[in-house]
């Protein structure tokens, strides 16, 4: 099988990875499975999977198709040879405005191409909470569904074509024929004829038909996807149905690629719903009562039904990305409905929403109904979104597991089920997790497990089980949109009937006799309790560390908190900053995910002492910026920054650090030694042969140190405000390594600024922040530069005597990182909640009217800002928004822009200079280059200032020393 392999890599033109690193990563997706892989291939073209095939069926090897890797089922995960489609296959290739249709590769995008689409005033219509990663390839496997699904249908709904590659290797188009192109179909002996023949002859059958509408579910139930699709070919009317055609792409949407590989997609699309719309928030007292709301409030015609439940919202708690949007949530409710109305007008639309508050006012049902308008609703769904990865952050090993999430029942039968299920759950002492599509008569419920446990995995079985047999007493579908995979393969046989699944397996056989395509899923289904993520009853790694993980009960617990949702993959088009790394490279390998599997991978199975030392996760943690924009926009708070600065300092206690690493930590020690001598420092660093000797790009500029330091320009210079009266009190200044020997001149602005807004500036001897030793694995030297600073602060910071830092990504570490290092826990958090960045202490002055506009300019400036990575993730740049706005001509907005690319030190590495400018043009400099002359634009970040420098030749400014210069 090695030779093979290596043969095959030189076949194709794209990728295969036989690594241990990659199959590790890819042993597992959303859902609780893992099963180590032959490999992962990353296929540039259709020759390429064809060859694939060839392979497979040469090898007796399954192909498992993969894109964004959010099955929760399992559909992701084998033995055999993973195919990942979402790095090369992303082409829109026609578009047809008029016929609203469009043919895509698999790997395109959902958010993506409705971007593409709205323009046009039109959209694809499912949408899933996943919508900003999952590819279209993966909704037609999954047959997938989401929040508009009441409106707009399910994916299945929109295939009007499918282009795929059989098991033979013959292309084949599936889309609508005439009976008479099906009965030319079936003339011939190819693999197409064959599948036509079969399918004919047996939804021919009239007993055939019966049993499949007696067995399968209700037909009101449009979320339908156990097994093969065979019900809805009998819409055609030579099966006994209506339809004067027939179309196979319905039998292979849904079908998880076990029939055949699409290489390509025909899509029907919508036209964009009404803009005026309308949100009301209902909260329950019960999950019962919010149940019989929905089938009062599905009598209204909404465009969006969607239940969150209290574990839900309670998990949004200690969510930094999800908290501000609970801003109305009133209460403690055990339930809310997100009930979405959409007209032509503003009143139209508040007229429809007052008469649905009246009527679930009047059956008694629900206690608040706030009304959200315009981005509000953004908000909120972007709330109802995260409910997936939010699951992630109950602490510990009990989990929302996903095994009967999947379920529909009619609307109608929604409040009985769910009766008859709540009941279910008392039985086995669970409190389950409700949320998601109760207007579709779907819920995701969940009950809270740990499979780390024998018990708890005999209790999944039987819960999905008996679940299983609730569903198909109510005439319901076990698999909604999340597909059968291999969590709910084993139960299509009670779900449809033992004949109707024998049928499924006849038309499996024809479509792929050697089972070359997804092995195990939907027939002859892998056990649904084997291969799970975990070792059942292992005996739990003991991992020391010398940070501390307590809040995740270790930092095995912490990797462990990655749930595989995938956000880690959004494109920069969805905003925000995760991942950087993998926006720049499109590759897993460089996603937060990735990072969190492969040291949980490893942590658990390696057997060596140092279990951190494998060169594999020094491959996985190279490209991470530290940007900790994963412990903010992860749903799971997946801080990878922190999982990076401990692998850093495990790994070179056995391997040591390079000259290079060594120097840009103690950044500080020769940067003392430096400013001895600034000008022939300065001179020397910035030669070519310097920076080759460092291992410094020659493309980078190097930051030159300053004439003095801050420190010293502060004791030659204080007794200039000693005798000042300060009206506003004092602040104690944290002068921050950066601003200590490069931005001096930032540092000298902050203290005129602050003294001539009437605060005594103290500045005492403390010790630099320790960011450069942190970011390179130092943790001894950090640990030590924190333990020293909390007790020199521990006595002086209060809220009225607070710490004030200039660079975020310095002061930011009180709030971070200290709290992981320091032995004083109580003194750090104390100090902790009394550091601020300089712009959230002027923001806060101003509000308390303690600082006045009257105080700057009038004159008019426009501003743009953008913001640090760590100042968004661990604060916020609003502070900096409400600063530049205090001089009441200053227009100001905030970038929407993610990484700059310069991640302190690793932007001026030379092995990382290309990618570090690839996140840089990703999305910043563009908008850098399209801003005005005359527009300043202000970023905090030093590294920031150097990397819009060095990638755009713009220079940008403090928000310090704009507000200084606006000062009168």
């Amino acid at each position: 099988m090695t030779n093979g392999i290596q043969k095959l890599k030189t076949l194709i033109s794209g990728e295969i990875y036989t690594d241990l690193l990659h199959k590790s990563i890819y042993a597992t997706d959303a859902s609780v499975y893992r099963k180590i892989p032959l490999g992962v291939a990353y296929p540039k073209n259709s020759s390429d999977i064809k060859i694939l095939i060839e392979f497979a069926k040469n090898n007796n090897v399954t192909l498992i198709p993969r894109a964004a890797g959010t099955s929760l089922a399992g559909q992701c995960v084998g033995d055999g040879l993973i195919v990942d489609i979402s790095k090369h296959f992303t082409k829109i290739l026609a578009f047809n405005e008029h016929q609203k249709t469009i043919t895509v590769q698999p790997g395109v995008i959902r958010d993506e191409l409705n971007l593409f689409l709205k323009p046009f005033n039109l959209f694809f219509g499912p949408n899933t909470s996943t919508s900003n990663r999952c590819t279209i390839g993966g909704m037609v496997g999954n047959n997938s569904s989401g929040t508009t699904s009441i409106k707009y249908g399910v994916t299945r709904d929109k295939v009007i074509a499918l282009k795929t590659i059989l098991s033979d290797g013959s292309e084949v188009i599936f889309s609508e024929l005439t009976t008479s192109e099906v009965n030319r179909k079936k003339i011939g002996n190819s693999l197409e004829n064959s599948i036509y023949k079969t399918i004919f002859k047996e939804l021919s059958n009239k007993e055939t038909q019966q049993e499949i509408i007696k067995e399968f579910p209700k037909k009101s139930i449009h979320r339908r996807n156990n097994g093969y699709a065979v019900d809805q070919l009998l819409n055609y009317n030579l099966f006994g149905g209506k339809e004067d055609t027939l179309n196979l792409a319905t039998l292979l949407t849904g079908s998880e690629g076990t029939l055949a590989f699409t290489t390509e997609i025909t899509l029907r699309l919508d036209t964009l719903p009404p803009s005026k719309n309308i949100m009301v928030a209902a909260h329950f007292n019960s999950i019962q009562e919010s149940m019989e709301a929905v089938v009062v409030a599905m009598k209204h015609n909404l465009y969006t039904c969607e239940l969150m439940d209290k574990t839900i919202l309670d998990c949004t708690k200690n969510n930094r990305e999800q908290l501000k949007n609970r801003f109305f949530i009133e209460g403690d409710p055990k339930a809310i409905l997100m009930l979405e109305i959409c007209t032509e007008t503003v009143a139209e639309s508040d007229k429809l929403a007052n008469n649905l508050i009246a009527d679930l006012k009047n059956a008694q049902l629900g206690y608040a109904f706030p009304k959200l308008l315009n981005k509000d609703i953004d908000k909120a769904l972007t709330l109802r979104k995260a409910g997936l990865g939010l699951l992630g952050n109950i602490i510990g090993d009990n989990k929302a597991v996903a095994c009967i999430e999947d379920t529909a029942v009619t609307v109608n039968d929604l409040p009985d089920y769910i009766s008859e299920f709540t009941e279910m759950m008392k039985k086995y002492n669970q409190e389950a997790v409700y949320y998601a599509h109760a207007g579709a008569g779907e819920l995701h419920l969940r009950p809270i497990l740990n499979l780390k446990k024998k018990e708890d995995v005999v209790l999944f079985r039987k819960i999905t089980k008996e679940t299983a047999q609730l569903v198909k007493k109510y005439g319901g579908s076990f698999s909604g949109e999340h597909g059968d995979g291999i969590v709910r393969a084993e139960f299509i046989p009670l779900m449809i009937g033992q004949n109707n699944y024998n049928l499924i397996k006849r038309i499996k056989q024809v479509f792929d006799p050697q089972h070359i395509f997804n092995k195990g899923k939907i027939v002859d289904a892998f056990p649904m309790d084997k291969n799970l993520r975990y070792e059942i009853d292992r005996e739990e790694p003991e991992i020391e560390t010398i940070q501390d993980f307590s809040d995740s009960l270790g930092i095995l617990r912490a990797t462990e908190k990655c749930n595989g949702s995938g956000d880690c993959r959004k494109p920069t088009s969805a905003g925000g900053v995760m991942c950087p790394s993998y926006r720049a490279t499109k590759n897993e390998k460089d996603t937060t995910r990735a990072r969190a599997n492969a040291l949980r991978e490893f942590l658990t199975n390696a057997t060596l002492k140092n279990k951190f030392n494998h060169k594999e996760l020094y491959q996985v943690f190279d490209l991470c910026l530290s940007c900790k924009a994963c412990a903010n926009e992860c749903p799971s708070n997946v801080d990878v920054a922190a999982l990076k600065a401990e692998f850093l300092y495990q790994y070179q206690k056995e391997n040591g650090a390079s000259f290079r690493t060594k120097l840009f930590a103690n950044n500080v020690k020769y940067n003392k030694l430096g400013s001895l001598f600034p000008l022939a420092t300065n001179l020397l660093l910035n030669t070519s042969i310097s920076k080759k000797i460092i291992g410094i790009s020659t493309k980078r500029s190097i930051p030159k140190l300053s004439r003095t330091t801050l420190f010293k320009w502060y004791q030659k210079n204080k007794q200039r405000w000693s005798k000042n009266s300060y009206k506003n009190g004092e602040i104690y200044l944290f002068i921050d390594e950066f601003t200590n020997y490069y931005d001096v001149e930032i540092g000298i602005h902050a203290i005129e600024l602050l003294t001539k807004l009437s605060y005594n500036v103290i500045i005492s001897e403390h010790k630099e922040s320790g960011r450069g030793f942190i970011s390179k694995g130092f943790l001894d030297e950090a640990k030590e530069i924190a333990n020293y600073n909390v007790n020199h602060f521990k006595n002086k910071i209060t809220r009225k005597t607070p710490l004030v830092g200039i660079e975020p990504s310095a002061i930011l570490t009180f709030r971070d990182e200290y709290l992981r290092l320091a032995d004083d826990k109580e003194n750090a958090k104390k100090i902790a909640q009394n550091t601020v960045t300089f712009e959230e202490f002027i923001k806060r002055e101003f509000e308390n009217n303690n600082i006045s506009t009257q105080s700057f300019t009038t004159q008019k400036q426009t501003i743009k800002i953008h913001g640090h990575c760590q100042q968004k993730s661990l604060s916020s740049v609003e502070p900096t928004f409400k600063m530049l706005s205090i001089p009441k001509n200053y227009q100001v907005s905030i970038i929407n822009s993610g990484c700059c690319g310069m991640a302190g030190s690793f932007g001026y590495e030379k092995e990382h200079y290309t990618i570090s400018m690839t996140v840089g043009e990703n999305s910043l400099f563009p908008k850098i280059r399209n801003i005005a002359n005359n527009v300043i634009i202000a970023a905090p970040g030093t590294s920031c200032r150097h990397q819009i420098k060095d990638g755009t030749n713009r220079k940008s400014k403090h928000p310090i020393s704009i507000l200084k210069d606006a000062l009168i």
